[in-house]
């Protein structure tokens, strides 16, 4: 990654860090930068965000029976990549 320029790419692999406010400083700045200049990339990060605020409405009585397991088993899996 440039110091000074991120790619959409980098964008999104970076969009969860930068939620969770674990980002250094300086890639944070760079991440901000990038969305001021592209709106496909801001329209990216409200979808992340509108995403976690109806999934974090979810209770366990919400899902179908074992959709909770699937779900944990894929994301599990999706973060051993």
């Amino acid at each position: 990654m440039s110091e000074t320029e991120l790619t959409c790419r980098e964008l999104v692999e970076l969009v969860t860090d930068y939620l969770e406010r674990a980002l250094p400083d300086d890639v944070r700045a760079s991440l901000e930068r990038h969305l001021g200049d592209c709106g496909d990339c801001r329209e990216y990060l409200r979808q992340i965000e509108l995403t976690i605020a109806v999934v974090g409405r979810l209770r366990d009585d919400d899902l179908p029976p074992g959709l909770r397991n699937a779900l944990l088993a894929a994301s599990a899996g999706r973060h051993r990549d």
